[in-house]
């Protein structure tokens, strides 16, 4: 009787700590792979380079290992003869948002002599540990073809808290058309929703956690088809204003009341084995 009374607590001891600790061993296995991916990425080569997303680290790869505005065919700056803007906004309520960017591309030198070319938009989304996408949501999108392409890099484990969390970078793909370059006044505008999810946040006195998402970086990609290779082109775009910073206050609890939390959990714990085993003892059959 004892030695099943034993085991029944101990059972219910390793369910209790394998549910405490599940979220560790959940990055473990998610550090294995560093993204979530289909084709080839920008930030893919930026990791092939590094282990984590440090901004400083990015910008440099951005201005001396990234080979942009390179291309022989197009002009060496494309922001010469391009008007280009963007609006950003985070839409929705609650925990799960949607950050919602809508761009505005004009051409106003169209470039006549270009040979025939597909272009693309890139945009670079980086995502502080506070937030974060789900990489199974993007699929889904992709799959409806909202986006030509869209990969997720840097930490992907969604269930860690903010504190043990890592930052993470959404690369999304926007076909723009055929020969987009040789129109004259051409204006395109379309808009770009990832849908964003906060993470456990810090304890806050104010009961509220800022996390600031900057601005995204955008590039275009351009293929030319011309004898005897096709090439591409890589674009560094810049926007006519400064974008600002945006700001997500995410509801958090407060230090003052962790304690009270600790002690009603445990005693909650503490009742729940109790309970087991007082119904263990009541089912056990008698000889």
């Amino acid at each position: 009787m004892k030695a099943r009374l034993h085991t029944s607590v101990c059972i219910c001891l390793l369910f209790g700590i394998s549910l405490i600790f599940y979220p560790t061993f959940g990055s473990f296995l998610d550090g294995i792979s560093h993204s979530s991916k289909v084709g080839r990425h920008i930030m893919e080569s930026y990791y092939e380079k590094h282990e984590s997303f440090i901004d400083s680290l990015f910008d440099d790869f951005l201005t001396q290992d990234l080979p942009v505005n390179l291309c022989k065919i197009l002009p060496c700056d494309l922001n010469t003869v391009l008007s280009l803007s963007i609006q950003s906004r985070i839409k929705g309520d609650g925990s799960h948002r949607q950050l919602s960017s809508t761009i505005k591309f004009n051409i106003g030198k169209s470039l006549s002599q270009v040979p025939t070319h597909h272009c693309k938009f890139i945009i670079i989304e980086r995502l502080p540990s506070g937030v974060f996408v789900d990489p199974f949501e993007l699929e889904h999108l992709l799959h409806r073809a909202v986006f030509s392409d869209v990969a997720v890099f840097g930490d992907t484990n969604l269930e860690l808290p903010s504190v043990l969390s890592n930052f993470s970078v959404v690369e999304v793909h926007k076909d723009i058309g055929l020969n987009i370059l040789s129109h004259n006044k051409n204006l395109l505008d379309f808009t770009v929703d990832l849908p964003l999810h906060s993470r456990y946040p810090r304890l806050d006195e104010s009961g509220y956690v800022e996390v600031r998402l900057k601005a995204p970086d955008l590039f275009l990609q351009c293929s030319i088809q011309e004898k005897p290779l096709n090439r591409s082109c890589l674009f560094k775009l810049e926007t006519d204003d400064e974008e600002a910073d945006l700001t997500w206050s995410i509801p958090a609890g407060k230090r003052s009341d962790a304690g009270i939390v600790s002690v009603v959990t445990f005693v909650s714990a503490l009742v729940s084995v109790l309970c087991i085993v007082f119904s263990t003892q009541v089912r056990q059959p008698k000889f």
